[in-house]
């Protein structure tokens, strides 16, 4: 495993996804840490100490969960991003895929997917 370990950064501007999916993945000893926007993810410290993003499509404020890849790649950080949305649109699912995402899900899937969505990523991940 990575020096990232088991640390996943969930980045989604709903209070209550946020809390639902810390409590996912403290369940299955992953440690989340949160962020209200991706603005605010691109200005942390702890930015390239991840094993996983988890991003929401539709962020509130701010550019979108799809416009922050980008954005890493030109910071020269290429984690692994697994896309969340509440609104399954064909047209945002495959620019997700052509990215190259880790996974896509809808907030209604269940919890088991995404993590082991995560846990593909984990498996995936040159040990340091």
């Amino acid at each position: 495993m990575s020096s990232a370990g088991h640390n996943v950064a969930i980045i989604d501007d709903d209070d209550s996804s946020l809390r639902a999916l810390s409590r996912l993945l403290r369940s299955t000893s992953f440690a989340p840490t949160t962020f209200r926007s991706a603005e605010d993810y691109l200005a942390s410290p702890q930015r390239q100490k991840f094993l996983c993003l988890l991003v929401d499509i539709q962020l509130g404020r701010g550019m979108s969960g799809l416009e922050l890849y980008p954005q890493l790649l030109q910071r020269g950080d290429a984690t692994p991003l697994i896309f969340i949305t509440a609104y399954d649109e064909p047209a945002a699912r495959q620019e997700a895929q052509r990215l190259g995402c880790a996974g896509f899900f809808r907030k209604t899937d269940p919890g088991a997917m995404i993590i082991e969505a995560i846990r593909r990523v984990a498996s995936a991940s040159p040990a340091v």
